[in-house]
């Protein structure tokens, strides 16, 4: 059994990982913990999410020492903001854990994306550029062998698996750059309240436009340039994005649609809709990604539709998990 620690344990991403957990035959809960100054330290992590009452009563614990922590466990899933990812991964790094980083911390192996999209200097030059991105459908064998994996953001995520068949193939007119408008639940956002996520206050609207830092992740690890424009909708959890791209001189309905079998049918994660388009409603709560698609002379339009919590968070790194340590590649998540 790897004893398995969650930091960040108490926001919407932390408590579906200790759900998950709890669930895996293979792994043991053996810590939950939050900043040393946080409001939730001390709580039981049921008190603080009622789904969990029943399942496990554990207390959120402050972090104070990130080396001992480490010293005590295998495994630990970091559900915690980027500067502080960054800060922790070293320690469990040093201390022998396998390291599931699910903020942008080190995502994108470039010193100065850092300063220009996160505010902050990478300091950790030699570990950003052994971690491996963690888009469990497209780098199973890098993640096998690696410590270190930075999980791809939700809409990185939804973007990506509907773009990276046809780029793979080379089945695109990449002059014209994939145009790729997504909307996210509040949930995204995160727990603490605000007015930016206040469910009385939020209206659907873009926000973002031209600056928001999934653009360059995207970007960067499909090799093509793209415009990415963010929504946020009036809706608790789940993401879909709709991705309008222009074919390559020739290319067929019928190729796109064996490019997206060739890709994704040996991973169970991701369900292909054909002849029809994937709805939010029908992945919220589950692990899957669906993907559908039309053609329409030299253009394609593809959509995919995530839990963000799921699929853009939790469930991608239990993934990630499972491809890391031989495990079947949805242990816990059906």
């Amino acid at each position: 059994m790897l004893k398995t620690t969650i930091i960040g344990a108490s926001g919407y991403t932390g408590a579906e990982l200790a759900l998950l957990v709890t669930k895996h035959p293979e792994l043991t809960l053996t810590g939950l913990y939050v900043s040393a100054n946080s409001v939730d330290a001390g709580k039981a992590i049921s008190e603080l999410h009622g789904k969990l009452a029943g399942v496990t009563d554990m207390p959120v614990q402050p972090l104070t020492d990130p080396a001992a922590v480490a010293a005590e466990c295998d495994v630990v899933f970091l559900a915690t903001a980027h500067e502080v990812s960054h800060d922790l991964a070293p320690y469990f790094i040093d201390g022998g854990c396998q390291v599931f980083d699910l903020s942008g911390a080190y995502r994108v192996q470039s010193d100065s994306f850092y300063t220009t999209f996160y505010g902050f200097e990478h300091k950790y030059s030699d570990l950003l550029s052994n971690a491996v991105y963690g888009l469990a459908e497209w780098n199973e064998a890098e993640i096998k062998n690696t410590n270190m994996v930075a999980v791809a953001g939700c809409y990185p995520t939804a973007s990506q698996l509907a773009i990276k068949p046809l780029v793979e193939l080379n089945f695109l007119d990449l002059n014209q750059w994939p145009v790729i408008s997504a909307v996210s639940g509040v949930s995204g956002a995160g727990r603490k309240a605000s007015m930016v996520n206040s469910f009385c206050e939020v209206s659907l609207q873009p926000y973002g436009v031209f600056t928001h830092r999934h653009q360059p992740e995207i970007a960067s690890h499909l090799g093509c340039d793209v415009i990415f424009t963010p929504h946020l909708g009036n809706f608790k959890r789940g993401i879909l994005a709709t991705i309008t791209m222009k074919l390559a001189k020739g290319i067929t309905e019928e190729q796109v649609e064996q490019a997206f079998v060739k890709a994704y049918k040996d991973k169970p994660a991701v369900r292909l809709k054909h002849q029809q388009m994937p709805r939010v409603q029908d992945v919220q709560f589950t692990p899957f990604c669906d993907i559908g698609w039309k053609v329409q002379g030299e253009h394609v339009i593809v959509a995919s539709a995530i839990d963000n919590l799921l699929k853009g968070a939790s469930t991608h790194a239990m993934q990630c998990l499972n491809i890391r340590n031989g495990f079947a590649p949805l242990t816990s998540l059906i």
